[in-house]
């Protein structure tokens, strides 16, 4: 909260009116702008906006690109307007990597992006033949007791990660505790393996893993994410079977996002298919699987767990 701004409730309503007179400044999800660029677009003094921008910056609705020195949309502006995104290529296109792993295996596959302390689907494909997920696009689960929450918080550079723990302690204290005695076995696991595992945490009777990857549009890390009933995957299972599946599906996430050259409005992407190999007995270690690890593992420092304000 911009505490200069609020002297008294009118002053509350106004800061809200602002906050979203800077963010209506953003008309694509392409556009990056300045500081001062807002100032000129929306009408209010530079030193207002920078304190706005700060604070929407913080809270995941921008995110800030050092090297332009400007902002543009973030995660959590676009979780909120998923139904807003439907139809659009690159997200028609992970959904069919989505698709062609639920063919395979008998579980709901997700595509989740972080909003605060959940994260929130884009994209899902379910297998006809699964049983105990209904999850649907827009659906939030949370970070604390999900595989695909463990595995964004292992992916966070440790210091960001111990801060988005510290911030669940204090406003979802059982999240948290349930996030907290894991966050260091996943982070060396994520480290040697690119994904991580989650049995029976959501739900007794579901077994989830998830691989975290590198978003450069949204600046954070998104995940690709599947849960299967424990009784038919037990964590043996998800090992040697769905681990290598899943790493392929990170791999040609991971390449759209690469290729749509921080746009999510391409229109130019074309489709390759994912090689599936559903008697695998290994982990698969190719050397895109290799890049993949590679970038989960990327060290990035931040201010804040829900955005890298990045100015001096």
């Amino acid at each position: 909260m911009l505490a200069g701004d609020v002297s008294g409730e009118g002053d509350v309503i106004q800061v809200v009116s602002r906050a979203f007179d800077v963010l209506r400044c953003f008309e694509g999800h392409e556009a990056r702008l300045g500081n001062l660029e807002i100032s000129n677009r929306c009408g209010l003094p530079r030193s207002t906006v920078s304190r706005l921008t700060h604070t929407l910056t913080r809270m995941g609705q921008l995110v800030y690109l050092p090297r332009d020195q400007k902002y543009r949309i973030g995660p959590s502006a676009v979780a909120m307007s998923t139904a807003m995104m439907k139809g659009l290529q690159l997200r028609n296109l992970i959904r069919l990597r989505l698709q062609d792993l639920a063919e395979v295996l008998p579980g709901t596959v997700g595509f989740v992006i972080p909003d605060r302390f959940h994260l929130v689907y884009l994209e899902y494909a379910r297998a006809a033949n699964a049983l105990g997920l209904h999850e649907s696009t827009g659906s939030r689960i949370a970070i604390g007791t999900t595989a695909a929450g463990h595995a964004y918080a292992a992916a966070l550079a440790p210091e960001v990660g111990d801060a988005l723990l510290a911030e669940m302690e204090r406003e979802t204290p059982d999240a948290a505790r349930s996030l907290r005695p894991r966050l260091e076995d996943n982070r060396r696991f994520l480290k040697e393996h690119g994904y991580v595992v989650a049995c029976g945490l959501w739900s007794p009777h579901i077994n989830g893993l998830a691989v975290p990857l590198w978003s450069p549009q949204y600046q954070t890390f998104v995940v690709v994410t599947i849960g299967l009933l424990s009784a038919m995957f037990d964590e043996k299972r998800l090992h040697k079977e769905v681990a290598p599946l899943m790493i392929e599906l990170g791999v040609a996430v991971g390449e759209l996002l690469e290729g749509a050259d921080g746009d999510f409005f391409q229109n130019r992407l074309d489709r390759k298919p994912l090689p599936v190999r559903p008697n695998n007995t290994a982990m698969i270690k190719t050397e895109e699987t290799n890049d993949l690890e590679a970038r989960t593992r990327r060290t990035r420092s931040a201010r804040s767990v829900r955005a890298r304000d990045g100015r001096r």
